[in-house]
């Protein structure tokens, strides 16, 4: 987890940069969780009540990359994630303010009432545009990991979010809308991808493999995928792991992968719950 900065750690010129705009930043609460950014806070001020602020220096190429990329993409993903309100170039940083939602972190575990939400959202993710500014493709990022002509099967035309874990997705309190937030890693893919993701997570948070796959079962885009596809990306997922944290560090990351192979596309299956 990345060391986070406060707001009076900013400098002088971000800080009224910011003022000038929302006026007075009246309290500030730190967000400790994430990975692309050195600040990150929910401020409350005096003429946008509550924000959710994000920031980073200059220095930073990997995290310049990912909040420019937030950026640039927010347009494409609205009512999926927050909108941007205001963005900031002050001080050696940079940052963006995003609508705040009041909400918390995603429950991915046993018996939440959280699944519902976030397929409904998922489903709406299928339906994105893709942006004007080009992104990678999905099989770029497995190109070290994949035998040849394997790259094929991972190609698609959907908008992919591809970091689906507890902490990037929000539920809103007043709706129970799930919010999918930080979208520094985007990829053009097949769609059943971020469900697979997904069911993974769920995976990891204590779910059964039974259980996981019975709720990704729900995507049309999972039943409709290419069986041989689905054992590229788990296998070229499980080389990655292996390559970049050990075979043995690897193994239990990897073994849920291995589940979505478990998984039979002729299976009828019962559409994702709605919100």
């Amino acid at each position: 987890m990345i060391e986070r900065v406060t707001w009076d750690d900013l400098p002088a010129e971000l800080r009224a940069a910011v003022e000038t705009r929302t006026g007075e930043v009246i309290s500030t609460e730190g967000i400790a969780e994430g990975l692309n950014c050195s600040a990150a806070l929910i401020v409350n001020t005096a003429y946008d009540g509550h924000l959710f602020f994000k920031g980073v220096h200059h220095t930073d190429e990997p995290g310049m990359a990912a909040l420019r990329c937030e950026e640039r993409i927010n347009p494409t993903v609205g009512g999926i994630s927050p909108t941007i309100r205001y963005r900031f170039d002050a001080g050696g940083w940079s940052a963006l303010a995003f609508v705040y939602v009041a909400g918390r972190h995603a429950d991915l575990g046993p018996d939440s009432e959280d699944l519902g939400a976030i397929a409904f959202t998922i489903e709406r993710m299928h339906d994105l545009r893709l942006p004007t500014f080009r992104l990678p493709q999905f099989a770029d990022r497995f190109r070290k990991f994949l035998e040849p002509g394997e790259a094929e099967a991972l190609k698609g035309s959907h908008l992919l979010h591809t970091d689906t874990n507890p902490h990037n997705l929000v539920i809103a309190d007043h709706d129970r809308v799930a919010y999918v937030v930080d979208w520094a890693m985007p990829a053009i893919g097949p769609a059943w991808v971020d469900p697979a993701y997904t069911a993974v997570r769920l995976m990891e948070c204590g779910q059964s493999p039974e259980d996981a796959l019975a709720w990704l079962g729900g995507f049309a885009s999972w039943r409709q995928a290419n069986d041989p596809a689905v054992r590229v990306f788990v296998n070229a997922t499980c080389r990655h792991w292996a390559a970049t944290v050990g075979l043995a560090s690897a193994e239990p990351s990897n073994a849920r992968f291995r589940h979505l192979l478990d998984y039979s596309r002729a299976t009828s299956a019962q559409p994702p719950a709605s919100r």
